[in-house]
Order: C-alpha cells, then sequence, then structure tokens
C-alpha cells in the first residue's frame, strides 16, 4: 500500500468532528507534552493548536487533552485516555480504509501514468 494514502475526514450529522489536522495535533501534544511545542512542530501557532484543542473540547464527551497552565517550566499538556483512545481510533480506521480499499487502488493505479 505504500505510495498512497487516504485522508479520513470524520462528519457526524453534517458537521467535521474529526480528521488528520486533529489527529496530527494530538500526536504532536503526545511527543512534546505542550501546546506551544506542538504548534512549532506542525508549523501552527499557539492559538490554532488552542482553537483545535477548544473544538475537540466541545465535541467529545469527556477532554481529549489535559492542560496545566504554568508558563516555560510548568505548564504541559497530556492526552487524556479519551484523548488517546480517539487518536488510536481515528489511526485504526486509517489503517482499515487502506486495507479495504487495496484492490480498488491497484485497479485505479493502472488508470494511471507511471511515476
Amino acid at each position: 500500500m505504500a505510495g498512497r494514502e487516504l485522508r479520513h475526514r470524520v462528519m457526524v450529522d453534517g458537521e467535521f468532528v474529526f480528521g488528520p489536522g486533529k489527529a496530527d495535533v494530538l500526536t504532536a501534544i503526545d511527543e512534546t507534552g505542550s501546546l506551544a511545542a506542538a504548534g512549532r512542530l506542525l508549523g501552527m501557532s499557539y492559538m490554532r493548536i488552542w482553537r483545535l484543542c477548544q473544538g475537540m473540547y466541545e465535541q467529545f464527551n469527556e477532554p481529549v487533552i489535559a492542560v496545566q497552565r504554568g508558563g516555560r517550566d510548568k505548564g504541559g499538556a497530556v492526552l487524556t485516555q479519551t484523548g488517546r483512545e480517539a487518536l488510536a481510533l481515528y489511526r485504526q480506521m486509517e489503517t482499515d480504509a487502506l486495507a479495504a480499499t487495496e484492490l480498488s487502488w491497484q485497479q485505479f493505479r493502472k488508470l494511471l501514468k507511471p511515476r
């Protein structure tokens, strides 16, 4: 399945609730332990990261991140159990979607110019 990627977007009742950007934000927060550092890693402003997290806060039953304010050395952010579960399930949906579309992809690929 190398050479292709599916960008999965989760819509509920016509409303976008989760997708690759939010998954990348959660991954970066998990890796860095900080909203600001996650923003730097992804090339996003702190406010953009904060707004995405606020959106997830409004869409999920429970918070997906826990933030501790405190400035440079005392603050931080971690994924909650809900955040870890949402991220893992989203990544599994991506994997499942790639596997489910493999036959169609092989046929589609034959229509493309060689690379």
